[in-house]
């Protein structure tokens, strides 16, 4: 194996295909990346058994081959080189020499048959989206995903596209978060996926806000997305996602509309004397005013008002105020609706001008 390619170019590639690489690896050549150069073009690749990122650049092979060597030496080789530099790898023996300008690297290397690549998606169904549509309903969902929970179905984001519609929906049990957005798909049958969180992260990192089409490919057990330049497949989580729908709620009848910045400042002011592990803030409202306080073990509080248009009848509610501050983070309008019910029931958080996403984050008792 034997090329030459601009660094920026690899540099670029290494990034696209690095998050699937684990500091920790149960397998030493998933440490690696795959490296196989062909006539015309160079496919780097990267897999933690779960999740796999494929790039593809195209340039001039000297030598055609395959081998897998360090995934983030390579990269860190890549940024140390100047901008405009080139950088030429040979094949030799069981290293991988590197070379540009007047530095010399030497890699070592574990034989590409070692790699365990996923298979072929057979018999998926696809879906068309625009970049922009499959990254901005991630981004306004994925924040509510578990993380360790041992309900496998909350540590991932829920994807259902139908005709025209695309709805993704995270909960970790104390709060959700959906999202819906309307599209041009047309799939044969209704899609129903819970994609892993880790994948989740991925596709948030690799989509960009563009109109690019990105196709996705859909089995029982996995999930492939496809764009110009990046494959990335993924395994499904095998469980079944709760009826969100039912812990959406309709009963709210105090309804606020709140300045989305101002309520934020209010919120990170009053945090700062919450209980750092509980994180509580306590919201009454009555007519035209809300106050946001918190208090904690060393007898310290903290209190804040703020004009809010309401007019309905006075009462108290406590929220962990990360959930809060999350939501109002994703929204982008300039004022968020806020319907409560009473001290024991969730609230909904929206967009002033939309109903497409909604919030729901439950009360603490504080």
């Amino acid at each position: 194996m034997k090329f030459s390619i601009e660094r920026e170019q690899l540099l670029q590639g290494l990034q696209n295909v690095i998050g699937a690489v684990e500091r920790r690896q149960t397998l030493p050549v998933l440490g690696n990346v795959l490296l196989e150069a062909e006539t015309g073009h160079l496919s780097l690749t990267t897999s933690d058994t779960e999740i796999e990122l494929r790039c593809q650049l195209g340039l001039q092979v000297d030598v055609n081959g395959a081998i897998t060597v360090p995934a983030r030496k390579l990269l860190d080789i890549c940024r140390s080189l100047p901008d405009d530099s080139r950088l030429d790898l040979e094949l030799s023996g069981e290293k991988v020499k590197c070379k540009s300008g007047r530095s010399r690297f030497t890699l070592s290397t574990l034989p590409a048959s070692e790699f365990p690549k996923v298979d072929e998606i057979q018999q998926a169904q696809s879906v068309d989206l625009t970049e922009g549509q499959l990254s901005t309903s991630i981004r306004n969902t994925a924040f509510s995903m578990a993380q360790q929970d041992v309900r496998f179905y909350l540590n991932g984001l829920l994807m259902e596209i139908g005709i025209n519609k695309l709805s993704c929906v995270a909960t970790d049990g104390h709060r959700l978060a959906y999202s819906e957005c309307v599209t041009d798909a047309e799939p044969e049958e209704p899609v129903r996926a819970i994609i892993p969180r880790k994948s989740v992260m991925e596709m948030a990192r690799l989509l960009g806000g563009s109109d690019e089409i990105v196709t996705l490919s859909f089995t029982n057990n996995h999930l492939q997305l496809k764009n110009q330049s990046i494959v990335m497949t993924t395994k499904l989580i095998d469980d079944r996602f709760p009826d969100y729908n039912r812990v959406i709620p309709i009963d709210g009848d105090k309804e606020l509309l709140v300045d989305r910045d101002a309520l934020k400042q209010s919120l990170s002011r009053a945090a700062i004397l919450s209980n750092e592990k509980y994180r509580g803030v306590r919201l009454a409202v009555q007519s035209g005013v809300l106050t946001v306080s918190s208090n904690n073990p060393d007898q310290e509080e903290a209190t804040d008002e703020m004009e809010i248009d309401y007019a309905g009848d006075a009462a108290e509610i406590g929220f962990n105020v990360n959930y809060l501050l999350d939501v109002l983070g994703t929204i982008e309008s300039e004022n968020a609706r806020i319907f409560l019910k009473d001290g024991n029931s969730s609230a909904l958080v929206s967009p002033e001008d939309s109903n497409l996403s909604k919030y729901v984050i439950m009360p603490m008792r504080l």
